[in-house]
């Protein structure tokens, strides 16, 4: 890949709020549709740039809507600036998506070591699921999970 005049990091990066989209997230169109009490609901767009060469959505594309959903459900029991990130991850791949708005629903359940499971299923705009999705995350040292569980 050509990178000659490419700034490639490190990126400062600032979000608007606490429970937002990042870069990448925003380059794909995801929306963050509700994010609250350990679950969330997100949407993205099949748009022709997320087309892999059969002209279906990409997997790596459905796979960052499922991960993220599941990112958003887990700040939302986080306080602000907690950090954390993916560790393992697991997609099953249910059909193809060929056209719509895909829908993204996921829950949390925390674990001891600092480690929190997430579950996602993606949905086609049919309701026609195209991916489950499972993942395990780590909090950073000193996160604790918020006593208060808040979305925003």
């Amino acid at each position: 890949m050509e990178t000659d005049g490419l700034y490639t990091g490190p990126h400062q990066v600032t979000l608007e709020k606490w429970i937002s989209c990042a870069p990448f997230e925003k380059l794909l169109g995801l929306d963050i549709v509700e994010a609250k009490d350990g679950c969330a609901y997100l949407t993205m767009p099949f748009v022709y740039q997320l087309a892999q060469g059969q002209g279906m959505a990409h997997g790596g594309a459905i796979v960052t809507l499922a991960d993220t959903a599941i990112a958003m459900a887990i700040k939302s029991i986080l306080p602000p600036d907690s950090r954390f990130g993916t560790i393992s991850l697991n997609a099953e791949f249910l059909g193809p998506v060929l056209h719509g708005v895909l829908s993204a629903r996921a829950e949390v359940t925390p674990l001891e070591n600092r480690q929190v499971q997430g579950q996602a299923v993606v949905s086609d705009e049919d309701g026609r699921q195209v991916m489950r999705f499972s993942a395990m995350f780590k909090l950073g040292r000193g996160v604790k999970i918020a006593t208060h569980r808040t979305g925003g």
